[in-house]
């Protein structure tokens, strides 16, 4: 089966050349390089990989993302990300396509994260229509979702991943939050990675809190527009659940048909970002 881990941060070793931000969040034990992912996945049956900007690390320095993204083109689709506050964002973005095969854009909030009904967020989505780059939304909180939804209104013929389905976990949120995941189903360009399992379980392996919420999705959006990620590196982002652990829930735990789970766990992101594969 083939297996493509659709959400995961990397970050270089050497901090000479690719120098953090001030204050950046650290991974415990650092082994988080583009080296490291790959040992990590191809251990678990991963072919491909989408590197996503760490921006917590690197702020909006997309250096080492890109050079990675150029480094291994055959398994590795990058995704930056990019201030909508900053009008040289466009224009890199651009650039980051042309230059270095970067294929994705990590769309935030404008107006310092407070809205995505904004002009520096419109002309970063123009510019991907343009260059045919995707987008991946990091839509994470209620009060974003109604300017989120007139940019899928505006853009009907981008390509979204949804990250982390508004970071679902147990909790106050839960049911408000998986029903506007649910409802926002019905922008067919939108396609959401399930990987939340492993950032919001209050339990771990093997994530049964979450089990519902994944399975109520994969079945209203259908699972050829869902994906999986792993989001590496695991002891940082998912501290209850590892890299393998995580990925087993999906080839094991969840009750799945076969051929979902091919598609879920590979065949939706080939289609989508991996077209040689």
């Amino acid at each position: 089966m083939l297996i493509i881990d659709c959400h995961a941060h990397i970050y270089s070793p050497d901090e000479d050349r690719y120098q953090p931000k001030d204050k950046p969040l650290r991974v415990p034990g650092g082994k988080a390089s583009i080296s490291d992912l790959r040992k990590t996945g191809l251990a678990s049956g991963v072919s491909a990989v989408r590197a996503v900007q760490t921006v917590s690390f690197y702020g909006y320095d997309n250096r080492y993302v890109c050079d990675a993204t150029k480094a291994n083109p055959d398994w590795v689709s990058g995704v930056c990300t990019l201030d909508p506050d900053d009008p040289h964002s466009p224009g890199l973005m651009e650039q980051y396509v042309r230059d270095f095969g970067v294929s994705t854009l990590r769309s935030t909030p404008g107006n310092n994260r407070k809205t995505f009904d904004h002009p520096g967020v419109r002309e970063l989505w123009k510019t991907c229509a343009e260059v045919g780059a995707t987008v991946d939304i990091f839509l994470m909180h209620l009060k974003w979702v109604e300017s989120a939804e007139k940019l899928l209104k505006e853009f009907p013929n981008i390509i979204v991943g949804f990250d982390h389905c508004m970071d679902l976990k147990p909790g106050p949120l839960y049911e408000k939050k998986l029903g506007e995941v649910l409802r926002l189903s019905k922008y067919k360009n939108l396609y959401p990675k399930v990987d939340f399992i492993s950032t919001g379980t209050e339990v771990g392996y093997p994530g049964n809190d979450l089990h519902a919420a994944a399975m109520k999705i994969i079945n209203t959006y259908g699972p050829e527009r869902c994906v999986w990620g792993s989001n590496f590196p695991n002891v940082l982002w998912t501290p209850k659940v590892t890299y393998a652990e995580h990925l087993k829930i999906f080839t094991e735990e969840l009750p799945l048909k076969e051929k979902d789970r091919a598609q879920v766990l590979g065949e939706t992101a080939r289609r989508l970002w991996f077209p040689r594969l």
